[in-house]
């Protein structure tokens, strides 16, 4: 990023590199505060007719602002009693617009970034500095609030004044590709990220629509974005690696990615990359598609500019279904479910896999089996909450997962689960329906090991069945899987009754004749293993506010302590 401040109706970003204020009067006489005070001048004159006026006082918003400036500096350096000024008015005007600018300034997205690190012994300077500013826009406003106020204060709330999030960065030139994709090679790589947790976001969109689809023509070709308006966030998925370069007006669903996928470090992010996901691409296009460069054996994955993606479910979906088509590349199975290992405090373990689409009940089950099983169960592994894999290895099935975090709705959640592990979660407009979290879920070195499959069962969410059912034929068994029928809780644009390739519309639905073969091979090793096959009933699609999800949880506790 070349500019000291970037700045939007929701978004701010503040380059360190360029500008970093370091005494309250240094702040108020900065370029970028007195930009950011015009916009907030524009923002009252729509939303608060009054106080523009006041503040305007028959000026420009450029003379108020630099007057109202002046005015913040003499504050900061003498008594109230001594600053003469016509907005010092004895009304609540003065005190109104810097309680209202500041409100302003923490309901936008805030970020710092720069690449002023030139060792790893200093990997944490750029924390410093956030830290640093965050002290100093807390202090600037309380200093002035408390003069204009009349009184100090008794009551101190030290809430995240400066920014949400920052980032180090660096240039990555050790791009092992061809000239097409050079524009890697002028985009800033994030090295490290610091986020102010819980981080409550706030995207303009909370859900996502329609589907991804495979395009003959590569996105690189196009692309005409200005590189140094993007970062890249390289990230580990499974055994993978991804370049997520997006835009900087999409920064809180780039930062997001650091609780949900490992981040790969500058030396993993100087091989070549399996796929690049192009996100907040200027193409026009509202589309979100998939390329496969055979050449480079390279997937490209590009979500169109919009309003709407900034719904994080965009990014992940978009870099898991690189991931999925990469994986059946080399004749993994892809699963769109969740997969936990069991540790009973009697010893007994056992690895159990759920799969279904969006709203099946996966998630739910498991925090019930959690709930259920509470006074039984000494450990609980999560190796994948939403996609992984499953491969034959020495003629044995086995698991491995894709994400270190979870990406679930709130509201499939036990009430307490959220506030478990509130201080080091991102929320996504907690405030709304269909709100979202990611929670940190498990270390890198978790998921990417092998695991051991004891029970692989559909999470059915449509029929009034109770419990868990065993299939006794492998057809039927492969049939329910592959049809992937579940009712729509309202989580994507469907609704009533649906069916889904495998359950899976991120790489095996659009992959169909690749991914066949690898289902019936999976299930020939599934059942030469012994595993147990089934389906087992939510009831959420049903009954979605009621407690029927507690039979499922009790079936599945019962099958992990008697086998």
């Amino acid at each position: 990023m070349k500019e000291k401040f970037h700045l939007t109706d929701n978004v701010a970003i503040l380059n360190f590199d360029l500008a970093l204020p370091d005494t309250k009067s240094g702040l108020l006489k900065s370029e970028e505060f007195k930009a950011f005070a015009l916009r907030y001048m524009d923002y009252l004159r729509t939303h608060d007719t009054d106080l523009y006026e006041w503040a305007a006082a028959g000026k420009s918003d450029k003379e108020a602002v630099e007057d109202l400036c002046r005015l913040g500096r003499m504050i900061l350096v003498f008594d109230i009693q001594e600053v003469s000024s016509p907005y010092l008015d004895g009304t609540d005007n003065a005190l109104n617009f810097v309680e209202g600018i500041f409100n302003y300034w923490k309901d936008h997205q805030r970020y710092s970034i720069t690449t002023n690190r030139l060792s790893d012994t200093e990997s944490t300077v750029f924390v410093n500095q956030d830290s640093e500013f965050n002290q100093l826009i807390r202090n600037t406003f309380r200093k002035i609030e408390q003069s204009l106020s009349g009184h100090p204060n008794k009551i101190f709330r030290q809430q995240p004044a400066g920014t949400n999030a920052a980032i180090a960065c660096y240039m990555n030139s050790s791009i092992h590709l061809s000239e097409r994709y050079h524009f890697l090679k002028e985009i800033m790589f994030i090295d490290s990220v610091m986020l102010r947790t819980p981080t409550i976001l706030h995207p303009k969109s909370n859900k996502r629509e329609g589907l991804f689809e495979k395009t003959l023509k590569n996105p690189a070709f196009t692309f005409s974005g200005d590189p140094a308006e993007y970062f890249c966030y390289p990230a580990k998925v499974g055994e993978l690696l991804f370049f997520i370069c997006f835009h900087r007006d999409y920064m809180a669903n780039g930062i997001s990615c650091a609780n949900l996928f490992e981040l790969a470090t500058p030396e993993e992010a100087s091989q070549k990359p399996d796929g690049i996901v192009l996100f907040g691409n200027p193409d026009g296009q509202g589309q979100c598609t998939f390329y496969h460069d055979q050449d480079e054996d390279l997937w490209v994955g590009s979500v169109s500019s919009s309003e709407k993606i900034e719904y994080f479910g965009y990014m992940k979906k978009m870099v898991l279904t690189l991931h999925n088509v990469a994986m059946m590349q080399r004749g993994w199975l892809p699963i769109h479910g969740a997969f936990i290992n069991v540790i009973l405090k009697s010893g007994k373990s056992k690895g159990i896999c759920l799969m279904g689409d969006s709203g099946a009940g996966k998630s739910e089950t498991i925090e019930a089996l959690k709930s259920l099983g509470n006074d039984k169960i000494q450990k609980l592994e999560i190796v994948f909450d939403d996609m992984g894999t499953f491969h034959i290895e020495d003629g044995v099935p086995v698991a491995q997962g894709t994400e270190i975090g979870a990406f679930v709705r709130l509201d499939d959640l036990d009430p307490g689960a959220p506030y478990r592990d509130i201080n080091r979660s991102i929320f996504f407009n907690p405030d709304q329906a269909n709100a979202r979290v990611i929670t940190p879920a498990a270390p890198y070195s978790l998921i990417t090991r092998n695991h051991k499959i004891d029970l692989f069962a559909y999470a059915n969410n449509y029929d009034d069945k109770q419990g868990l059912r065993q299939f006794e034929d492998l057809g039927e068994a492969r049939e329910t899987f592959v049809k992937g029928i579940r009712m729509a809780k309202g989580t994507t644009q469907e609704t009533g009754l649906s069916e889904t390739y495998f359950a899976n519309p991120f790489g095996p639905m659009q992959e169909q004749e690749k991914c066949e073969p690898i289902i019936e091979e999976m299930f020939q090793c599934l059942k030469k293993n012994n595993v147990f096959i089934g389906e087992v009933y939510t009831h959420l699609g049903l009954n979605p506010e009621g407690d029927d999800i507690k039979d499922a949880a009790k079936a599945l506790l019962e099958f992990i302590e008697n086998n």
